[in-house]
């Protein structure tokens, strides 16, 4: 999905609480510079337009800037060591001075964990430069830069070339088409955890509200926007509904929950009774919030509980809006499209004045006891939209070559979804089915290796814990938008099939071909990308 963003504000870094990013790694060939075959001649070194003064505005915001760059002529003889190093030098005297060079001088055939679309020089890169992947940009050309991002953890933008498959850019969470633009984003990304401009910001609050009334998911993605809000509140309120309570009570910077099923927003919402909203307005006045933040996902509306925030008393109201909020909205924000939802909400806390604090790394996070990595790797193949779930029989055969690689597979699944978990299993997985509370998921998967389910709350929940997670991602909602958040990810699945951006609930394509294509060996390569080898 391309996004697109007003202009960048010049923002000083003694001005920014918590960042996003650190540091920018660059593929070379076809994103710094032209590519030409094995170049091992400094003469032909061209500069891709805009590279330069792309990587001095971010030199210049105090990003440092990197190269992750296959090399495989080394190992085909077609160029030396010293021939790379002469070409390095003139690409440095053309774009300016590099804090870290990564190279893989390996083919295709070594097996190596350097080569992309391997993580390996992305974690290099990112620990020579004293930060960690999650707080990394990578910019490339091609799907396997891209794909070595995700699996590092770190953030990526692809800038197509001629040479840029349609399956990789349709893949890619995050496409723009020039050098100048993927540096713009970064920056605006940047600047957009930083207090806005948007109305006045009175002091330190006393007690404020904030408001997610939908799944356990979306509550996760909206932990570090509500951290935010807690540094700058002595109180914090949540207003959840019935679905996302579970995850709500293990958020840090909640201090107190009040549940309320929202019709407007439920999924399976009951006819709206007038005694009940006097009720939830009564209750909502009873918490003492001299202010609301209402954060929402980009296709529900923040007007109807802004009106009910409104006859509570609430004085100052905050929420994303396109539409006209009238006198409901004291900030009315506005995100562009293509942003990832935790961003999105941290976007709208610091319009609201809730500036993330320094150290904060910004990651979905909850408050769980400590548990040591055990390495098993969990399959959790039920959804709660059954668009995005993958067919029960290849998970059958997932779970299969999975245990046959050597795994240790456990399958997870809510008490309504113990004949899928049983059916998963089979005779080689340990079927959990409907036998975890949501601690106790929370503690399986943060001992998992790895996860693997499609776009539900459990990948977020994995986030939360960090750990990796292979992401069978129905196109239904964009992947830029609801991939798990700053943690490592191999997506799977058909980003190209026609359910592609529809928001279907139920999948509108004759043999849901966005995921009944997955094929397990895909799936376990996945997984050694991730976990490595079973122990």
């Amino acid at each position: 999905m391309t996004v697109l963003l007003p202009p960048p504000v010049p923002v000083e870094p003694a001005t920014l609480g918590a960042t996003l990013f650190d540091a920018v790694l660059f593929d070379r060939d076809g994103t710094l510079v032209h590519d030409v075959p094995y170049n091992g001649d400094p003469a032909l070194v061209r500069p891709i337009h805009g590279a330069k003064e792309a990587l001095d505005r971010l030199r210049a915001a105090g990003l440092r800037i990197g190269v992750v760059t296959n090399q495989s002529g080394l190992a085909r003889g077609r160029l030396g060591p010293a021939d790379l190093a002469a070409v390095n030098t003139r690409i440095e005297e053309l774009l300016g001075p590099f804090d870290t060079w990564q190279i893989c001088p390996h083919d295709e055939g070594a097996g190596c964990r350097c080569r992309k679309p391997a993580p390996g020089m992305v974690l290099d890169a990112a620990a020579a430069l004293g930060t960690r992947a999650e707080r990394c940009v990578v910019i490339g050309d091609i799907g396997r830069d891209i794909v070595a991002a995700e699996a590092a953890g770190a953030t990526s933008v692809l800038v197509p070339t001629r040479e840029t498959l349609l399956t990789e850019i349709d893949s890619a969470p995050c496409v723009v088409s020039t050098i100048g633009e993927a540096a713009d984003l970064v920056l605006r990304r940047q600047r957009f955890l930083v207090e806005q401009d948007r109305a006045p910001t009175p002091p330190r609050r006393r007690s404020v509200l904030v408001v997610r009334p939908d799944s356990a998911g979306d509550v996760l993605v909206t932990g570090p926007a509500i951290r935010a809000v807690a540094a700058g509140a002595a109180h914090v309120v949540m207003l959840c509904g019935p679905r996302g309570r579970a995850a709500a009570e293990v958020l840090p910077g909640v201090d107190e929950l009040i549940e309320w099923r929202l019709p407007w927003i439920d999924p399976q919402p009951g006819l709206v009774d007038r005694a009940q909203i006097e009720a939830m307005v009564d209750r909502i006045a009873a918490t003492g919030a001299q202010e609301a933040v209402v954060f929402t996902s980009f296709h529900q509306s923040a007007l109807p509980l802004a009106l009910v925030l409104r006859m509570a008393g609430i004085g100052r109201i905050s929420a994303i809006s396109d539409d006209y909020p009238g006198a409901l909205l004291d900030v009315r924000h506005r995100v562009p499209p293509g942003i990832p939802e935790a961003e999105r909400a941290l976007s709208l806390a610091a319009a609201a004045g809730f500036t993330a604090p320094a150290g904060d790394d910004l990651r979905l996070r909850i408050e769980v006891p400590p548990v040591s990595r055990e390495g098993h790797v969990i399959v959790h193949p039920g959804t709660s939209v059954p668009a995005r779930a993958c067919p029960a029989e290849v998970y059958v055969r997932i779970v299969a070559d999975l245990t046959a690689a050597g795994y240790r597979v456990l399958v997870t699944g809510g008490p309504d979804e113990t004949a899928l978990t049983r059916t998963v299993a089979g005779t080689s997985g340990v079927d959990l089915g409907g036998r975890t509370s949501f601690a106790g998921l929370a503690a399986l998967v943060a001992g998992a290796g790895c996860l693997i389910a499609g776009n539900t709350g459990p990948a977020h929940l994995a986030a939360a814990v960090g750990t990796p997670v292979v992401s069978l991602f129905a196109p239904t909602v964009p992947f830029g938008q609801w991939a798990p958040f700053r943690v490592p990810v191999v997506r799977l699945g058909d980003a190209t099939a026609p359910c592609r951006d529809s928001r279907a609930a139920v999948c509108p394509v004759l043999g849901h071909p966005c995921l009944s294509t997955v094929e397990p060996r895909a799936v376990v390569d996945a997984v050694r990308t991730l976990v490595g080898e079973p122990a």
